[in-house]
């Protein structure tokens, strides 16, 4: 149909990954099915994918090590101690006790933490050398109210020069004037430069990872993969802009934007990037038609604005937009953000070509397991005019 590159998970968000690692523990087993430890999955995707001509990228998700639905993962073992601390609802609670939440995320400004995904990236690179590419997922935070550990705290302090005396309220406040507890949090007199001092840890660990996976393989491409509402993403700290965009620029951003926040944009250290466009509107007309949210808003980052962001064409728009043209841009359709009317699901994909660099579908399983193969096949004529 016109794919050329094929994307397999290989890193769950328990922190089990898919391969015989000496680093991570094995995703031996799930919902029934066991896999031995011995079968090569990786290895088969390659060589097959390499025959049929595709390009074979393996994924990873970084900062997740748990899924609270479950409570499995290396959160619930022993790497406990570097999950994220959430400021949820007025109390500082662990992330595993928070069950409203699949994600069992890490606290990415954990030095420990960083180390450790640093050596399952280069040992994963190192054990697959004939792979084309690793992409980054879950490159980020849990949500606005994470991490509030201590160790954030002293991070933050030397980061911005301050002293929080104040905390967390300083920064995100729960609770009013008098002491009673908000409907939903405020920001606090240093919320600005908390969300500048987040973006710079996911900042530099991406500088980090690009600069020893090239070491281990100089032609491996690297790339990420994240939602496409720029506007909101600082609540998972991640600025996947280019470092020449300037957020603080722009009017709307202004409450959470410094001038400064420019420089934690880490798009020229990609080499392909692969945005999110979860919408069920289609183009900035179907925005304006609409007289309220229409779809899903339940991934991390979301509001329930409506804007052009919340649409396939405008979530394109404002991904070249701050990228700047420093790295390929993929618009991606979540298959199942349909589910119940898979109508625009076929619109969705010829607009994601029309509007950015290519497509990226998540995941293949879904076309199967809702018959939508002819659709794809029908949008991937129309959108290439084949």
């Amino acid at each position: 149909l016109g794919f050329g590159n094929v994307v397999v998970d290989m890193k769950s968000i328990m922190g089990e990954v898919l391969y015989d690692s000496k680093i991570a523990p094995y995703m031996g087993d799930w919902d029934g099915v066991t896999r031995s430890r011995d079968y090569d999955m990786f290895g088969y995707f390659l060589d097959y994918g390499h025959k049929l001509g595709l390009k074979v990228f393996g994924s990873l998700n970084i900062f997740a090590g748990g899924h609270n639905y479950f409570d499995r993962g290396i959160i619930y073992g022993d790497k406990a101690s570097w999950q994220s601390i959430c400021y949820h609802e007025g109390r500082l609670t662990p992330i595993s006790e928070i069950k409203t939440n699949y994600n069992g995320m890490l606290n990415p400004a954990d030095p420990e933490v960083q180390q450790y995904q640093i050596d399952i990236l280069k040992e994963f690179a190192e054990k697959y050398p004939e792979m084309d590419g690793i992409v980054f997922d879950r490159l980020r935070y849990d949500e606005i109210t994470s991490d509030f550990s201590e160790l954030s705290r002293r991070q933050f302090e030397e980061y911005a020069g301050v002293t929080v005396e104040n905390f967390p309220e300083d920064i995100l406040s729960w609770y009013d004037a008098d002491g009673n507890r908000r409907e939903k949090y405020a920001y606090g007199k240093y919320f600005k430069k908390w969300v500048e001092y987040r973006a710079s840890v996911i900042h530099d660990f991406v500088v980090r990872a690009h600069r020893e996976l090239k070491a281990v393989n100089p032609d491996l491409i690297i790339g990420d993969y994240t939602g496409a509402w720029y506007p909101t993403y600082f609540h998972v700290g991640a600025n996947w802009a280019s470092r020449n965009y300037d957020p603080s620029l722009v009017p709307e951003y202004s409450h959470w934007a410094t001038a400064d926040y420019r420089n934690t944009g880490y798009a020229e250290e990609l080499d392909i990037y692969m945005t999110g466009l979860y919408y069920t509107l289609i183009t900035k007309e179907d925005v304006d038609r609409a007289t309220g949210v229409v779809g899903q808003r339940s991934e991390a980052g979301m509001d329930n604005s409506l804007t052009y962001c919340y649409s396939v064409e405008g979530g394109a728009e404002i991904a070249q937009k701050v990228t700047m043209g420093v790295v390929p841009v993929i618009g991606s359709i979540y298959v199942e953000q349909y589910l119940g009317d898979f109508t625009p699901f076929r619109p969705a994909v010829e607009q994601a070509i029309k509007s950015t660099g290519g497509v990226m579908i998540f995941d293949i399983v879904h076309l199967g397991r809702h018959h939508l193969w002819d659709e794809l096949e029908a949008a991937m004529k129309s959108a290439m005019n084949l």
